[in-house]
């Protein structure tokens, strides 16, 4: 159709929704064309006279166009924001010498995108990792279930750089991806998700926005449809489970996704492909997705069954600990953990409390992971704020009082009042139920699965906390991490694999954690034997490069240093390789420069 008419890269790109617009210009004439989706979601033409116009077919009054800026404005590999008439602002990417525009914030949490990442063909969030695809605003690493919107971009003959956007776009910042194709649902196929947390949820979207006509079964032992665990840990930043949703009731039925709540698996038969279910029932499936998480581990210790004794796994936990502290600050808690659960809870608990104690066997608050300097460092931010700490010890008796707990012993010998005691020390895996599948588990109960997340039986897969799966950024040693990023990334392949995509795991782990309004976050993998500190350890600003033996960078930290740690995630996830020569003194982050 369009043989006749010159394609300039450069010139011309055009990006809109879930659609990829073709625009051809034929330079030197008066003559443009551009592709647009009509009202009934299909691809209308339209013509318009003068070169770089964009098709108005649809109403005026829902959009906004204007000349941004000119095409000079932007260096390749180059990201700027930028305001389309007096209705919101756009991410304007230059990229191989072709624009394009999506959203502005990370949907997850509202990070500016524009400190983000630039990668090839992908923007990274600075903030917890997720990523966009530039050309499209599709989301394809996690957290968050949102994609960007994209808006239309032409590019005139005089360099001028105009952007279409629809107006209710701007201003929501947010796309759900398109689920059309569940219009129908075909009988025969059908894929059961074991699991009703953020991995079983991205699967099932995942599978309908791909264009999946079976039928899709999301099986969850919460009363709850899928929701944001990530805020379980900050106990008072939860107003009601509504908020926390990542979907509503009416998302799931027009997607003709089958949400069971209350209801556990209780057994799996390959040979029969049937999952048994906790009320009776059984379920038939030609694909299977295993996504049943982790539980908190409570020690074995006498008095540990005592009221008033939690753990931190899910919003009905969250609720228990923030009613039973109250409010009038007369409670004595501990908190036994010294990592990323038992620091959150702490941190957000302390002062609603009448005294915080933290217990663990480290040295250190995070003091493994980010060494000892970084944890003294932690340790005087919170005791400032009065908490206190019982380091290299544990508790070895909780005692009670009428059912209640009223103090917790130590190994150390000390004794500590306690109102309220908090459990962060671990999880152990929900797979029990398949101990006689024939699915291969670890003595520790975790799954193994391939590079495409499939179990050893066919048409099985498992993926998030529970999966023994190859990490792209430590050599593809299988391991099993928990993270919620990490997950929704695991749904998202499962679900790629179901449909016979073939997409192999790229894996690049990816933490953070908020205490007193400090952040911290570090990517990679592996036990560091070295460490390399920029900046200023003591005030929590700096970047913390770890090393493996042979001085090749394995994970970087950061605190109140973004976007570094986005960028190395970025970095790892191209398969390049950084090495402590490679960090020249008068510039750590030379190798930044390399990442798209």
């Amino acid at each position: 159709m369009f043989s006749s008419l010159k394609f300039v890269a450069s010139r011309v790109a055009v990006r809109f929704g879930n659609y990829f617009q073709g625009s051809a210009t034929k330079m030197g004439s008066s003559f443009s064309r551009s592709y647009a989706p009509n009202s009934c979601g299909n691809r209308g033409i339209s013509e318009s006279s003068g070169t770089g116009t964009i098709s108005r077919m649809d109403s005026t009054s829902n959009y906004v166009e204007s000349v941004v800026c000119s095409e000079n404005d932007l260096k390749d590999n180059e990201m700027k924001v930028f305001e389309v008439g007096e209705s919101g602002k756009v991410l304007l990417i230059k990229q191989k010498g072709e624009f394009s525009a999506v959203g502005t914030k990370c949907t997850h949490y509202g990070a500016p995108l524009v400190s983000g990442a630039l990668g090839d063909g992908r923007v990274r969030c600075p903030w917890h990792g997720a990523c966009f695809n530039i050309k499209t605003g599709d989301i394809e690493d996690f957290p968050g279930f949102d994609s960007l919107p994209c808006y239309q971009v032409t590019v005139s003959e005089k360099g001028e750089v105009k952007v279409r956007a629809k107006i209710s776009d701007l201003k929501s910042n947010k796309r759900i991806k398109d689920i059309g194709g569940a219009a129908a649902v075909c009988e025969g196929a059908s894929v059961v998700i074991v699991g009703g947390g953020p991995s079983g949820a991205t699967c099932a979207e995942t599978l309908r926005s791909e264009g999946y006509q079976g039928r899709i079964t999301v099986v969850s032992k919460e009363p709850y449809l899928p929701y944001d665990r990530t805020k379980v840990s900050k106990i008072g930043a939860i107003s009601n489970i509504e908020n926390l949703q990542a979907r509503s009731q009416e998302y799931y039925q027009n997607a003709k996704i089958d949400i069971l709540r209350n209801i556990d698996a209780t057994k799996v038969e390959p040979q029969e492909k049937l999952v048994h279910l906790s009320d009776g029932t059984k379920l038939r499936y030609s694909a299977l997705y295993l996504a049943t998480g982790s539980q908190p581990r409570k020690p074995d210790i006498p008095g540990i069954n005592l009221q008033n004794i939690f753990t931190v796994r899910d919003y009905d936990d969250n609720k228990n600990i923030l009613n039973t502290i109250g409010e009038n600050k007369d409670k004595d808690v501990v908190v036994l953990g010294l990592s990323f659960i038992g620091l959150e809870t702490a941190s957000s608990c302390n002062e609603k409390a009448k005294s915080m104690t933290v217990v663990g066997k480290d040295f250190a608050p995070l003091g493994q992971i980010f060494g000892r300097e970084i944890g003294q460092s932690l340790t005087k931010l919170y005791e400032e704020k009065g908490v206190k700490f019982q380091f290299e010890t544990t508790i070895s008796k909780c005692i009670g009082e009428n059912g209640m707990i009223k103090s917790v012993e130590l190994d150390n010998g000390t004794t500590l009042p306690a109102d309220i005691l908090i459990l962060g020390v671990g999880t152990t895996f929900y797979t029990n139920f398949l101990r006689d599948s024939g699915i291969e588990l670890l003595p520790n109960g975790a799954v193994n699965v391939n590079d495409r997340l499939e179990t050893n039986i066919k048409n099985i897969y498992a993926g998030g906390d529970i999966a023994n799966a190859p990490v792209f950024a430590h050599n593809n040693k299988p391991m099993s991490i928990g993270h919620i990023g990490l997950s929704q990334y695991h749904g998202r392949i499962a679900a790629l694999n179901i449909l016979r995509k073939d997409i192999q795991l790229k894996t690049v782990p990816y933490f953070w954690t908020t205490v007193f309004g400090k952040s911290i976050r570090y990517t990679g993998c592996g036990k560091a034997a070295s460490t390399l500190v920029d900046g200023d350890v003591d005030s929590l600003k700096f970047v913390i490069f770890f090393f493996d033996e042979s001085d090749k960078v394995i994970a970087v930290a950061s605190c109140m240093r973004d976007p570094v740690v986005s960028q190395f995630a970025e970095f790892l996830y191209q398969g390049k390789t950084l090495h402590r020569k490679d960090l020249k003194p008068d510039d750590l982050y030379a190798w930044t420069k390399n990442i798209n």
